[in-house]
């Protein structure tokens, strides 16, 4: 039962991980990190990601420009463009590092204790992911709640409020880490995995038939 449950762990810890660097990614390009509705007109629905700024309209759909400069963007937009690439990046190497660690892939099959080294990097990779992306999600929200109840702002001037983006990015966060734990839970495990099993029975029998060919006369 032990055997069976453990590559199952293994497939829904990476499935879950890959869920969230979808879902980093995703976070990175919405341009829905801040949404800002003007009480003058209802219909229309300001949006700021870390790209480009973006106006909703009711009739004329979506329209976005993007950002002329980098160092003209706000510190916790420029500092949440870094993170995120490396959250995105870590997580593509954390997938590719844990998928060759996996029971199920019947390449290196003999290399159990590598196989393990790789799963084990892989989480740890998912957890780096998971973080980096928690972080600058966090940090938008916080910065947006100090904006919204600054009292130095007449209440006249519209403030800006939470986007989609930011729930998808705790979500992806969520799912990263989750995995990563998933994987670093079944590297951790000391069982014997049937394939090594099998390999070390046939390398005994391969001895002892070259004990008896040695030993006939």
């Amino acid at each position: 039962m032990a055997l069976v449950f453990q590559p199952v762990m293994q497939l829904s810890g990476i499935l879950v991980s890959l869920l969230g660097w979808v879902l980093s990614c995703l976070t990175t390009y919405l341009p829905q990190w801040k949404n800002l509705n003007l009480e003058l007109n209802e219909l229309e629905i300001w949006t700021m990601g870390l790209w480009q700024a973006c106006v909703v309209q009711e009739e004329g759909g979506m329209q976005c420009k993007d950002f002329d400069s980098f160092l003209a963007l706000p510190p916790e937009l420029r500092i949440s463009r870094i993170l995120m690439f490396f959250s995105n990046g870590s997580g593509l190497l954390g997938l590719l590092l844990s998928g060759f660690g996996l029971d199920c892939l019947k390449i290196g099959e003999r290399q159990q204790e590598q196989k393990k080294r790789l799963l084990l990097f892989g989480g740890i990779l998912f957890w780096i992911s998971g973080i980096t992306a928690i972080v600058p999600v966090s940090w938008v929200a916080h910065s947006t709640v100090q904006e919204f109840w600054d009292e130095n702002i007449p209440d006249i001037v519209p403030r800006w409020d939470f986007g989609e983006a930011l729930f998808v990015g705790w979500l992806a966060g969520f799912c990263l880490i989750l995995g990563g734990s998933l994987l670093n839970c079944t590297s951790c495990s000391t069982e014997v995995h049937p394939s090594s099993v099998r390999y070390a029975v046939a390398e005994q029998q391969d001895q002892c038939q070259c004990l008896e060919t040695e030993t006939r006369p």
